[in-house]
């Protein structure tokens, strides 16, 4: 795409669900070779995206249309059995809604309806397990302002966003379940799994 026909795009991407549905009909970005966190401009270059590029774009489209947004980081508890994943997270009328780019039936868009941050966090706890239904999530960061703490450079950045990534990961995070409840922690059921195992790409 040349400069004048992205610009004419996030012109069009001005709510969360048009930057949802724009996201969703993108190639999941598999990293086939090597890890990447590639900047706006590279993913358009490319046309594919996963969690974090996704979330990262999203931010920016929203940033143009004066809307609230922020980074979240959601961690696993074991990166050899899961992966940690990044949504764009966003405050209209003041509640709180996330935009995120997934290859899965789960961990998806969430409407704008949740009071706080920890709340809209939550809600992906129950859809965050492996094939054997053990539930991973551990921690969730605070918002992540991407703007207050890189500026705009990283938007048409050629080199991946390394710093950006270990900066979020490296944020204050919150964990997802009280010590004294970990062994009520229920695996999720069967059929749970079953649905769970739907992919887009």
């Amino acid at each position: 795409m040349t400069k004048d026909q992205i610009t004419s795009l996030i012109k069009k991407l001005n709510t969360p669900k048009k930057v949802q549905d724009f996201l969703d009909k993108i190639p999941f970005n598999f990293e086939e070779g090597r890890e990447t966190y590639m900047s706006p401009s590279k993913m358009f270059q490319n046309k594919k995206a996963h969690c974090f590029e996704g979330a990262i774009f999203a931010c920016f489209c929203l940033q143009r249309h004066k809307i609230e947004n922020y980074l979240l980081d959601l961690k696993v508890k074991d990166l050899k059995k899961d992966s940690d994943h990044t949504l764009c997270i966003f405050k209209i009328n003041g509640f709180w809604g996330a935009i995120s780019k997934t290859n899965h039936s789960v961990l998806r868009f969430r409407d704008p309806i949740y009071k706080n941050v920890r709340e809209l966090a939550m809600s992906f706890f129950h859809e965050y397990f492996l094939d054997s239904g053990e539930k991973t999530l551990s921690s969730f960061s605070k918002p992540f302002d991407i703007w207050k703490k890189f500026g705009t450079s990283w938007i048409t950045e050629a080199e991946d966003l390394d710093k950006i990534a270990e900066a979020l990961d490296k944020s204050p995070h919150i964990n997802f379940i009280p010590k004294k409840n970990i062994k009520f922690i229920r695996p999720a059921g069967k059929i749970e799994v079953r649905g769970a195992a739907i992919k887009e790409w």
